[in-house]
């Protein structure tokens, strides 16, 4: 990889995504910490349809956090974890509501002293809640940067500074949404569209 090579696949990424974007529902940060949290291992879809109704309910810090567990498990059973996630949102909400005073903090520091939040999701409610530069990592930016040569690693935390020495700062929100969302719906695990591929001159999978 060297940065001309990054710079034409994020242009070609533009012209096959365009509208990258979150697409977890949400009003405030507030809303997007949980949604992010809720998100591990089941689809942005799912967990929009279960936020509507849990957010409805309860709206902000000091509701969540005052939550029976056993409310909260139920309206979030069919996300899977159903009880970490149960612990670890209304664990937030009471952190955001009695030490940020209803505020959610904007420091990778601050945000992964939360329950359940790790650098990734931290990097998400920076990036996509207040804008912050930051290049959140999951599997699908993993897969990508095997694919496509950025990284040989599986170390999220490797592959996230492998594709920070290509991708310049002012790029990293963006470059994250195109990678997910092209993971997501085109370069998938495990059935790659590898025939109509646009990248396929740059890609390293064996297909």
């Amino acid at each position: 990889m060297n940065k001309i090579k990054s710079d034409e696949i994020l242009n070609e990424l533009k012209n096959i995504i365009p509208n990258p974007v979150c697409e977890l529902n949400f009003n405030n940060t507030f809303e997007l910490i949980i949604a992010v949290t809720l998100s591990a291992q089941t689809t942005d879809k799912r967990v929009n349809e279960i936020t509507k109704f849990l957010f409805s309910k309860y709206a902000d810090p000091l509701s969540l956090s005052n939550a029976k567990f056993g409310d909260v498990y139920e309206i979030i059973k069919p996300l899977g974890l159903a009880n970490s996630k149960a612990r670890n949102i209304i664990s937030i909400s009471k952190d955001i509501h009695e030490k940020y005073n209803d505020i959610v903090p904007n420091s990778l520091e601050e945000l992964t002293k939360l329950a359940g939040v790790g650098r990734k999701t931290a990097s998400v409610v920076l990036a996509v809640g207040f804008n912050i530069p930051a290049f959140p990592v999951d599997t699908h930016l993993i897969r990508m940067a095997n694919r496509l040569g950025y990284s040989k690693s599986n170390d999220p935390i490797i592959v996230e500074k492998d594709y920070k020495k290509y991708i310049k700062k002012d790029d990293w929100i963006l470059a994250h949404h195109l990678f997910l969302l092209f993971g997501r719906y085109h370069c998938k695990a495990s059935k790659p569209n590898c025939l109509d591929c646009k990248l396929s001159k740059y890609c390293k999978f064996d297909h």
